[in-house]
Parts: C-alpha cells; structure tokens; sequence
C-alpha cells in the first residue's frame, strides 16, 4: 500500500490518519512542534485533540521535514486555511508528479481572497494542479473516530477524485465524487461563517424557528455567491452546502457555534478565542467573505451582521433588530 502523509495533527487530520492507518496504509502524521510531535508519538495518541483514539502501530509522527513526502503517494494538508500557504510553500520542493495532493481544511486566504486550492496551485509554481483534490463534507473528527456512519465528497478533476474516494471509503465513510470545486470549497467556507450566527442564537435563547430562518436565508446567501464565482447551484444543496451547513450550525462538535453562541451570552470575541486550543476558521474567513461580496455586490447580509457585530463591535440585538427590519422582498429574486 502506498504511503500517506498528514500535515497538521489536528483533531480532523489525526482522525484521518487513523482512519487510513487502520485500513492498512503506512501513514506518517507531521506536526510543526516537536515537543508535541513526541509526546503524540509517545502516548500513541493525540490527548490534545482526540483523546480517547489510540493510534495503529502503522501511524507514526514527526515534526522533521527533511524527506517527509519521500515515496508517499497521498498527501494531506490539514492545516488551519490562513497557514497553508507556508506550509505548502515549504514541502513544494518535494512534491513530485505521482502524488495526489489533498485538502482537508475549510477557508479563504484573508489576504488574498483566494480558494484553499487556488493557494496551493500559488505555490506549486503551476506543476501537478490536477492533482489538486478538496475533501469535504459534514464531519466532525469526534464522530468519525468512533465509527459514526458519515459522507463526504471528494472534489477536483475525476481521475484524482476517484483515487481519494478509494483511498478513503470504508463501511462507515462513505465518499461521493463532485468535480464543482469551486462550490465544494465556498461551501466549506461560508457554513463556518453561518455556524457563529446560529451560535447567536442559541446564546441569546432564541428556538427553532429563528435556527431554520437562519439556515435557510444562509443557503441562500451561499448560493448566491458560490454561483457569483462560477459554482454549480445543485452543489450547495448537497453534502457539502446543505449537509455542512446542517452538521455546523447545529452541534455541539462545532468551533465556530460555540463562539457563536458566547458572543450571544455578552462575551467578547478575543476572550472567547484565548480559551480555545482549536481554530474557529469562520472568524477569519467572515472577513475574507465580506471583502469578496463588497467587491462582487452580493447581497449577504446575513454575513454582514456577524462582520459587525466581530470586527466593528456592534451589539448582537441591533444587528438581529436590523436584519428582521430590512426592507420586505420576495423569497426568491
């Protein structure tokens, strides 16, 4: 079997590397920090991020970069989105022709307004892009690592695609294909933004009703700028759209919900972020977002509240007061 590489032991990328590791592949999981890098490697699991989930003898992990990608035929990134750029730039020397090169890390590059693939073909210098593959999908690591039955779409040019979703399928992860990699990577990035409005609203109390407004004017939001860049509409009502926008706004799992759901409490954003030891991606990515639709003219002002209410300070009942009070329209224009 061929070797696979995990960049980042994250939850979601550890995950990943026990699930292959346990389909038999040799796997190697890299981690920037050595001292962690060891302790994973010595504990034989990753307490930090997944505790609970012991590692298969074939999993080993490293934080040394010389030769990582030697006679790998899979890589992973599973870095948080605004660090992939240098990570990629840093093993693009050893990126060879043969390899199928996989994101599994859900964003915008702030600085540039680019798609996570966009940000990879930047640094591989133009070569192997078709090799280029985005997993994506409603997953939570915690639930993958017990064995909870999951779907997941693996998105890029079909001969790629079909390997990822070979490398990955189980009895219990189940992966479709879908070549709109353009909606698949928009779709992973704006649920993330969605998540922390739905996590308002279970901050300030609000019930279901508000949930499903939310859920459903987000779609439509998604969809409008997806489709404004060229995504396929039927892409944001699949695993990827829907699916994730369901998966992300309503579990407990969800990083981005939680922070939602304390600034709806009255908390303040940097206190809620200096207690997490994950990344809340639609934090930065609300940003991004709000950025592109200014530029584009894509009316998402669902987006545009959360913007305010993270990066201008606007309390959470004005910008609720002034999106129930916008001008009344038609559901669908």
């Amino acid at each position: 079997m061929e070797k696979v590489v995990v960049i980042g032991a994250g939850s979601w990328g550890t995950a990943l590397a026990v699930l292959l590791a346990e389909k038999g592949f040799p796997v190697t999981m890299w981690d920037l920090n050595e001292e962690k890098a060891n302790k994973i490697q010595a504990e034989r699991e990753n307490k930090l991020f997944l505790e609970g989930t012991k590692f298969p003898d074939n999993l080993n992990v490293t934080s040394d970069m010389n030769d990582l990608l030697k006679d790998a035929g899979y890589v992973i990134f599973s870095v948080p989105s605004q660090a992939l750029r240098e990570v990629a730039k840093k093993v693009s020397g050893q990126i060879r022709e043969n390899m199928i090169l996989i994101n599994v890390a859900k964003g915008i590059e702030l600085s540039t307004g680019k798609r996570l693939s966009e940000v990879m073909k930047d640094e591989f210098l133009g070569k192997y892009h078709e090799n280029i593959v985005i997993l994506s999908g409603p997953t939570h690591a915690e639930e993958v690592a017990r064995g909870v039955p999951t779907a997941i779409v693996a998105a890029g040019k079909r001969e790629q695609s079909k390997k990822v979703q070979e490398l990955f399928n189980t009895e219990l992860f189940r992966v479709y294909i879908n070549e709109d990699v353009v909606g698949v990577e928009y779709g992973a990035a704006l649920k993330n933004c969605l998540a922390l409005g739905a996590g308002v609203c279970d901050g300030m109390g609000f019930g279901d009703n508000t949930k499903a407004a939310l859920l459903t004017r987000g779609l439509a939001e998604m969809s409008r700028f997806g489709e404004k860049f060229g995504a396929d509409a039927r892409t944001f009502s699949g695993l990827t759209g829907m699916g994730d926008l369901i998966v992300t706004c309503t579990s407990k799992h969800s990083r981005n919900r939680h922070v939602g759901e304390e600034l709806g409490k009255g908390r303040k954003l940097e206190e809620i972020l200096n207690e997490m030891h994950m990344v809340a991606e639609g934090v930065v990515t609300v940003k991004a977002v709000h950025e592109l639709a200014l530029k584009s003219s894509i009316q998402m002002p669902i987006v545009e509240a959360i913007y305010r209410v993270l990066y201008e300070g606007r309390s959470v009942k004005d910008v609720v007061r002034n999106l129930m009070g916008r001008d009344l329209k038609d559901e669908f224009y």
